[in-house]
């Protein structure tokens, strides 16, 4: 069996939970299939969690996760799944939008199809969009936080008062480096002095 034979079930059973045929025409279950079709602020909309009213989110979590106790979530798993139903209302308004000839039975097909297929992938790209979103709203904090640090200091060594205070010891520390200087100069001059010429057996100089 060749490489592309083996692929094929699998690359089949992908297409299937992406798609439905409905009146003789293939509708696309994955949002991000209809992505030629969109705009900039189109795609910023349906990537960027939150873009719904949460009032709109709550009032269907029931209607695409009817299984699930809502109280008794964590946050972080009330987050993903809050963020999944988001995705399935985005999704069913592409397909509302880009497939004007679907009737309200067909609508209803293609949310009970997503409600099996959809689920699992839905919640997989929105706990990957959270993670992201809050790496990128630590490393924007940091930042601030450090540009934060640099503007009170520097604000700080502007001030008058504080470069009176600072003049002092300033001039104390030049004057300590002066003088450890100073000492250790006069020490390497006197260790030179110190030091006697060596005689080698059988000089002039040398005794017999």
């Amino acid at each position: 069996m060749t490489a592309v034979n083996a692929q094929d079930p699998q690359l089949q059973r992908r297409l299937q939970q992406d798609s439905i045929q409905l009146a003789g025409k293939t509708v696309y279950l994955n949002p991000f299939l209809y992505w030629r079709r969109f705009d900039a602020n189109t795609d910023r909309w349906l990537r960027q969690p939150g873009q719904l009213p949460e009032e709109q989110i709550q009032a269907n979590r029931v209607r695409f996760y009817p299984e699930v106790v809502w109280e008794v979530l964590d946050p972080e798993t009330l987050a993903v799944k809050d963020g999944a139903v988001e995705m399935f209302l985005k999704t069913m308004e592409l397909i509302s939008t880009f497939n004007p000839e679907l009737t309200a039975g067909h609508l209803l097909e293609v949310e009970r199809k997503m409600a099996v297929t959809k689920k699992l992938a839905f919640e997989r790209w929105v706990a990957r969009t959270l993670r992201r979103r809050q790496l990128e709203e630590l490393r924007e904090r940091r930042r601030f936080d450090r540009e934060r640090l640099w503007r009170a200091w520097s604000e700080w060594f502007a001030l008058d008062t504080t470069r009176q205070a600072l003049l002092p010891f300033t001039a104390l520390l030049v004057l300590s480096a002066a003088i450890g200087w100073w000492q250790g100069s006069q020490r390497c001059i006197g260790s030179g002095q110190a030091v006697a010429p060596m005689e080698l057996p059988g000089s002039p100089t040398g005794r017999p």
